[in-house]
């Protein structure tokens, strides 16, 4: 599980940084400006930010289980506003689809439940 907290981490953390360095944060509030999200800078450049911090707290496992949850809500918008209507796959039988966002977003769910601070008895709790 450790490894799969790192793993995730480091992916989500490599869009933030590059899109920050590249300068493509107003670029991608155009993009939602263009679906007709209001604020879109601001969601554009909240998001960035998510992308910066989140990961860096999954990293030094601090809010752990919020920090996965916040980003799997994000990628679920995403999922429904962009990959989905492109169809399943990402490559071969298509293009930009829905199934990487899927599997991350399993991943952060499993990060969430591996790191959530009250289970019910019983439940496993197997992080390290």
């Amino acid at each position: 599980m450790e490894a799969l907290r790192i793993t995730v981490a480091l992916l989500i953390l490599i869009h933030g940084v590059y899109r920050l360095t590249m300068g493509l944060v107003e670029p991608f509030g155009t993009w939602l400006d263009s679906i007709g999200l209001p604020y879109s800078y601001g969601w554009a450049m909240a998001v960035t930010l998510y992308e910066l911090i989140g990961p860096a707290l999954m990293l030094v496992r601090r809010w752990t289980s919020l920090a996965a949850l916040g980003h799997a809500a994000i990628l679920t918008l995403g999922a429904i506003l962009v990959h989905l209507p492109a169809g399943w796959f990402v490559v071969g039988a298509g293009r930009n689809g829905v199934e990487y966002s899927v599997l991350l977003i399993a991943a952060l769910l499993a990060i969430a439940w591996a790191w959530w601070p009250l289970r019910p008895a019983g439940a496993a709790a197997t992080r390290h």
